[in-house]
């Protein structure tokens, strides 16, 4: 990616694990970062797919994984992974988060609910 416009490499982020579902005692499979406020959302397999719902509500198009070991970034606009610079830390959940997460709020047929 030539350019950055739209990623701010200073923001962290908005927590451990989806700051939607947090709220509202959801669950996701993954997750992922906005480069540029740091809010954190689910993925679209997670039933509520709140980093998509991010990019539609605040036009930030540029998304990271925010899962451990991974850095690759998502740009909405153009519906392609993308390269960026690294962000601020924390750059993924802790590694003891489970995947998918929050412990305890998982359900037992977590794989049947999820959007493919």
């Amino acid at each position: 990616m030539p350019e950055t416009t739209g990623i701010d490499t200073t923001a962290g982020p908005s927590g451990p694990g989806c700051a939607d579902c947090e709220a509202n005692d959801g669950w996701w499979f993954h997750l992922r970062r906005c480069a540029e406020c740091g809010h954190v959302g689910c993925c679209d397999s997670s039933p509520a797919q709140h980093a998509t719902a991010h990019f539609r509500e605040t036009g930030h198009r540029y998304m990271q994984s925010f899962e451990p070991g991974e850095n690759w970034y998502w740009d909405y606009e153009t519906e392609q992974l993308a390269t960026g610079p690294e962000l601020a830390a924390p750059t993924s959940h802790p590694d003891d988060q489970p995947t998918p997460g929050p412990a305890g709020r998982v359900p037992a047929d977590w794989q049947e609910l999820l959007h493919r």
